[in-house]
C-alpha cells in the first residue's frame, strides 16, 4: 500500500510547515493527486487519520482532489483529456503522445486553527 508512504511524507511536510509558522492545530488539508498516481482516496484518508493521531493534524479533514490525465499528440500537437487510460489522439488517432497532466502529487493548502 503506497498510500502509507505518501501519508508519511505528507505528515513530515505538515509538521515542518506547522512548526515554521507556529501553527498548533491543522483543521484541514487539501491534496491534489493525478490519476496516474493510482492512489485510492479512501485509503489515503484512512492512513492520514491514523498517522495524524497525536500530531498537530489530529482530527483534521483530508480532502483529496483528483487531477485528470491529459496528453499532447506528438504528431498533430492536439491536447486532450485521456479517457479510461486510452492514450490515442482523438484528432488524428496517433498513439505517440506525451502526458502533460495526471502525475501530480502535492499539498494544495492546509487550514490552521488555534488550540
Amino acid at each position: 500500500m503506497h498510500e502509507t508512504a505518501i501519508v508519511e511524507g505528507l505528515m513530515r511536510i505538515l509538521e515542518t510547515q506547522a512548526a515554521q509558522h507556529r501553527v498548533t492545530r491543522i483543521l484541514s488539508v487539501i491534496v491534489k493527486v493525478g490519476r496516474l498516481r493510482a492512489v485510492e482516496p479512501q485509503q489515503l484518508v484512512a492512513c492520514f487519520e491514523m498517522f495524524a493521531e497525536g500530531t498537530v493534524a489530529e482530527g483534521a479533514r483530508l480532502v483529496v482532489e483528483s487531477i485528470p490525465v491529459r496528453a499532447r499528440c506528438k504528431a498533430c500537437a492536439t491536447e486532450f483529456e485521456v479517457p479510461r487510460f486510452r492514450f490515442e489522439c482523438p484528432a488524428c488517432s496517433g498513439g505517440d503522445v506525451e502526458v502533460i497532466q495526471g502525475q501530480e502529487l502535492y499539498i494544495e493548502s492546509f487550514e490552521a486553527g488555534s488550540g
